[in-house]
């Protein structure tokens, strides 16, 4: 076993990728909308992040300053979408990558845990499959840890991804760091720095 520090998070990364487009299937059924976001404000966008990640220790566009991840969100090769429900207002999103040649990196996909079970998620996949299979792409790949919902990695595989490599990854706390409260995920054990 590999000690990690006290006020860091381990997690195992699994990168799963598509390299050929899916047979058409009949669209899932769900009662949200999937609306493009093509100038993200930077805090409705962490907002949204932090709503559908938090559960999960999402932080790395938390930590992001304005100007960074606007350079991101707003590049011409990054396609942002809001998933919508008519009265909740905004309850997931995804972000498409394109930057790489014959490429697209699902970079970020989530819908709020209150939606979990219901459908929508396969509904959100269907959405997003449709929108990264553009006529010149040959790859399209995504990455889960196990940090991430416990049926994510089984959801994607379902879909038609296929597992290629494995990591690990640690950073620190961002409930220890601040830039999650301190009740997020409570199912992940928060361990402080000791003294």
């Amino acid at each position: 076993m590999t000690p990690v520090r006290d006020g860091e998070v381990a997690t195992v990364v699994t990168t799963l990728e598509m390299t050929a487009r899916p047979p058409p299937g009949p669209m899932p059924e769900s009662s949200l909308r999937l609306v493009e976001w093509e100038r993200p404000a930077p805090d409705e966008y962490r907002a949204l992040f932090a709503r559908v990640g938090a559960p999960w220790l999402w932080y790395s566009r938390l930590a992001l300053a304005d100007d960074r991840l606007l350079a991101i969100i707003r590049d011409p090769d990054i396609s942002v979408f809001a998933a919508v429900d008519p009265e909740k207002g905004d309850v997931g999103f995804l972000e498409l990558d394109f930057r790489q040649r014959s490429m697209c990196e699902l970079s970020y996909f989530g819908l709020i845990p209150e939606l979990a079970g219901q459908g929508h998620g396969r509904w959100l996949m269907a959405e997003t499959l449709r929108r990264a299979w553009r006529p010149d792409i040959k790859r399209v790949w995504v990455h889960t840890c196990t940090l991430d919902h416990p049926s994510a990695l089984g959801f994607y595989r379902a879909r038609g991804f296929v597992a290629i490599s494995r990591t690990i990854e640690t950073f620190a706390d961002p409930r220890l760091t601040g830039l999650l409260p301190p009740d997020s995920a409570p199912q992940i054990p928060l361990l402080a720095k000791r003294r």
